[in-house]
């Protein structure tokens, strides 16, 4: 599992010209779900995501998560995120999760974000998506689990 975690001060997802979901301050989570990822991961993801202190405090450091400046979180499935580009120049996506497996993980993430206290919308699992956000910052933070 991988997850670029960028912090946001806005964003907006829509398919199709409809608007999906949106957020204010907070987070945009472009989530990966590897092949043969188990399902205990997803507390493991949600904990950290929820506590990551990346929002500045009174002082202008990072020192507070969403969870402290009561920020949103957009999770957005994204496969691409295991595309690999070590043999020429087109990416194989083969160290993606099958799409069943995939989705189940992600739905999981996302109750798992919740569970910690946040308010979690979705992008559409699949879906060819727009997103628009404003990086605060910019701060995007890479993490492996």
């Amino acid at each position: 599992m991988k997850a670029v975690v960028q912090r946001v001060l806005r964003a907006s997802l829509s398919v199709d010209g409809k608007l999906i979901s949106s957020v204010g301050n907070g987070l945009v989570v472009f989530l990966g779900i590897k092949a043969g990822d188990e399902e205990q991961l997803c507390d493991k993801f949600a904990f950290k995501v929820a506590r990551l202190r990346i929002f500045e405090d009174e002082n202008g450091k990072m020192n507070r998560s969403v969870l402290d400046v009561k920020g949103e979180v957009l999770l957005v499935s994204q496969f691409t995120l295991y595309g690999d580009c070590s043999h020429g120049n087109r990416p194989s996506f083969s160290g993606a999760e099958e799409p069943v497996r995939a989705k189940f993980l992600y739905e999981k993430c996302a109750e798992k974000l919740r569970g910690q206290g946040l308010t979690v919308k979705l992008g559409v699992f699949g879906a060819d998506m727009k997103i628009e956000q404003l990086n605060d910052g910019p701060v995007s933070i890479i993490m492996d689990f």
